[in-house]
């Protein structure tokens, strides 16, 4: 083999190991946040199983393409877009959003009939094309398909300086750097507590302190008091909790402010799932659960639980063991633990 091509054959290997290795890195890290996918793909493949080339064709048949200045267009100010767009350049390469069309058919063909991309706020420009690419194909998809959430990027401090240099990436914090850091309840609480569209700074020394300062700390204390409230029960009325029936309890003796502004909260839990649900905004998840473990907080520093009246002694428990049910469901959405003790 000549020279040359030993130089070639070596540059493909090395970048074949190189992508071999990214990836083995992002599924390590992946799995570290506790983040799984199903299915998975190059995007190159869309390329070698001829998914590109047969998008393009179909777009080409549909009559929404046209040729100019040696490439090939979209018409996509047909579909809101304030310009058309380049698919094919002039050296015959595809540009950025033409893969995203084919991958979108895939989706759809699979039976995904609503997909939510969770994409980066620089790939903003790309929202139109893609769903003109689709709308364009006259497979029947909807206008909105697929719906997009665009974050917007993360600073991360660190005792009031920003922290810009990652040991693993050299130039960049990666999320591995934080798990690494804070752990991963502390990673998903904070990222999951943003606004997609927000500015957000993670501050790293609020995630490692102990207080109420610290939102993911606070939920999961107020879980813990709970439980151990629960168990400090169990412990002195032993026969009573094994007879207890907490759904079946009588709430009449919870008449105080306090109590009664837990009862409503935890009445809300459900509509607050259906909104951040309906606009995909977890972060409304994370409000919520930072603002019960509030009020049950200030519950626990007002009232004492283990009276000597058992009506009110077992209805003060119901609706802590209530609180502990909502707060541990809420974190188990974010993936975040609900710890027994702290």
């Amino acid at each position: 083999m000549a020279p040359r091509s030993l130089a070639v054959a070596r540059q493909v290997r090395n970048r074949i190991l190189t992508i071999r290795e990214c990836r083995v890195m992002l599924d390590t890290d992946l799995a570290a946040l506790g983040v799984g996918f199903d299915n998975y793909y190059l995007e190159s493949s869309l390329y070698t199983d001829g998914r590109v080339a047969r998008t393009v064709a179909a777009l080409a048949e549909s009559g929404h393409t046209y040729e100019a200045e040696g490439a090939l267009w979209l018409r996509t100010t047909a579909f809101g877009d304030d310009k058309d767009r380049v698919m094919r350049k002039s050296d015959g390469t595809y540009t950025y959003f033409v893969p995203d069309v084919a991958y979108h058919v895939t989706k759809w063909e699979r039976g995904f009939v609503r997909a939510i991309n969770i994409q980066g706020s620089d790939h903003h420009s790309t929202v139109v094309r893609v769903r003109a690419g689709l709308q364009a194909l006259g497979l029947g998809i909807p206008r909105g398909y697929p719906d997009y959430v665009l974050h917007k990027m993360v600073r991360v401090m660190r005792g009031g300086e920003e922290v810009k240099i990652s040991k693993r990436a050299g130039s960049y914090v990666t999320v591995r750097d934080l798990i690494d850091d804070v752990g991963r309840d502390a990673v998903r609480f904070f990222l999951a507590s943003r606004k997609a569209d927000t500015e957000f700074t993670f501050d790293l020394d609020l995630a490692r302190s102990q207080s109420e300062d610290n939102p993911v700390y606070y939920v999961q204390y107020a879980h813990a008091r709970v439980c151990s409230v629960l168990a400090q029960w169990r412990d002195r009325h032993a026969e009573e909790a094994r007879a207890a029936d907490f759904a079946r309890t009588a709430l009449a003796p919870l008449t105080g402010v306090r109590e009664l502004d837990l009862m409503q909260r935890l009445g809300d839990y459900a509509d607050v799932l259906e909104q951040a649900a309906a606009e995909f905004a977890p972060h409304q998840v994370a409000f919520y659960l930072r603002e019960l473990a509030g009020a049950f907080h200030s519950y626990y520093n007002a009232e004492r639980f283990l009276v000597e009246d058992r009506d009110t002694r077992l209805a003060r428990l119901a609706l802590a063991a209530a609180v502990r049910q909502v707060l541990a469901n809420g974190l188990a959405l974010l993936g975040v633990g609900a710890p027994e003790s702290m």
